[in-house]
């Protein structure tokens, strides 16, 4: 049994790591990787994180992976396993030295991530949960833009649930992440962009909670000076009954709306310390986060009373009314409604019929 053990297996060279620093393990792994070794730095680092999956699907993900146009050295495929009851390893064998396999305890979809960031090698970084795939005709069209646009920080794309994705589109869009952030509404999925390396800097996902992408993407864009953005449709996500996102017991569904307010304060409390381009543009996004949170409350309890406790909650942190901005049709409509009894009224009567969006 493989326990809790950090298993490390890169070019041929398999490594065992305990996790807790024993047997030599160090957070420089990466520039072991790239300066020891003296292997070329792969552009793009490709963070996998699995757990309790069919072993199909992280397959079916690594193949559609080695399908892009990158070349062997341009490419890391890192799986984070994040403690799965049956480690996939034996299945993983027929990829050779084209994989990265980590095995740790299992701590959560932050804590994988962080994992991956910390041994991934690249020039920039891709998240990928290991139930989706890429898209390999409109992500090869990321990866030109990439090259074309020198320096980028960011380049961000589409995702769908459709297998066949929509024509790719030669639309593009350069700005800095505050434009982005100031101007537009914006996809927090961390799977939704590649990101460089550097630009991360020391930013992490907090660990254990549900909604750490919309806490991620916001920071992550501040320190961005050039994003690119396209609407090529190059990740294909599944929708499972069993996911985090769609699990729907009352204890979970009480944990996600937490975790959305606590992300909402925490970001909401930061950008008071933000220059004032970047405290505009964090103030907005806090304003979207806060509508789609009351969204979710009535959405998902239907009832009068949590959504009231909720929103005196919010008046008290300075967080409710919603601010009095032109972001979108449906922000200002929701703004309007959530701010006297029969508005709400209306929206929870309706809301709840609603289709849920993507």
């Amino acid at each position: 049994m493989l326990s809790y053990f950090s298993i490390i297996i890169t070019k041929s060279i398999p490594i065992l790591f305990y996790i807790g620093n024993k047997f030599g393990y160090s957070k420089d792994f990466s520039y072991f990787c790239t300066q020891v070794m003296k292997e070329p730095q792969p552009l793009v680092s490709f963070i996998l994180t699995y757990y309790d999956l069919p072993v199909q699907m992280l397959c079916e993900c690594i193949d559609s992976i080695l399908a892009l146009s990158l070349a062997t050295d341009e490419r890391e495929i890192i799986i984070i396993d994040d403690g799965s009851d049956v480690s996939p390893m034996n299945s993983l064998m027929q990829y050779g030295d084209e994989i990265v396999y980590v095995r740790q305890k299992n701590g959560g979809l932050s804590v994988a991530r962080n994992k991956g960031i910390e041994v991934a090698t690249g020039q920039y970084l891709q998240f990928v949960d290991a139930d989706d795939y890429i898209l390999q005709a409109p992500y090869d069209y990321c990866l030109s833009l990439l090259r074309q646009h020198k320096d980028t920080d960011m380049l961000m794309f589409d995702f769908t649930n459709r297998p066949q994705p929509a024509t790719v589109s030669d639309e593009t869009m350069v700005l800095s992440g505050t434009e982005l952030m100031h101007h537009y509404n914006i996809h927090g999925t961390a799977c939704g962009y590649l990101f460089r390396r550097k630009t991360l800097s020391e930013l992490r996902f907090t660990p254990g909670i549900v909604h750490e992408d919309e806490e991620f993407t916001p920071q992550l864009l501040i320190r961005a000076e050039r994003v690119v953005i396209t609407k090529a449709q190059a990740y294909f996500y599944r929708q499972r009954n069993n996911s985090i996102t769609t699990n729907a017991t009352d204890e979970k569904r009480r944990k996600r709306l937490d975790d959305c307010h606590g992300v909402i304060l925490r970001l909401h409390q930061m950008s008071d310390r933000l220059p004032q381009n970047d405290r505009l543009a964090l103030q907005r996004r806090v304003a979207q986060l806060t509508m789609d949170y009351l969204y979710q409350v009535i959405r998902q309890t239907r009832s009068r009373q949590e959504l009231e406790e909720r929103i005196a909650t919010l008046r008290a942190e300075g967080l409710f009314p919603l601010p009095n901005r032109d972001y979108s049709q449906k922000y200002k409509w929701f703004r309007r409604l959530s701010q006297t009894d029969w508005g709400r009224t209306i929206l929870l009567n309706t809301l709840p019929l609603l289709r849920p969006e993507r």
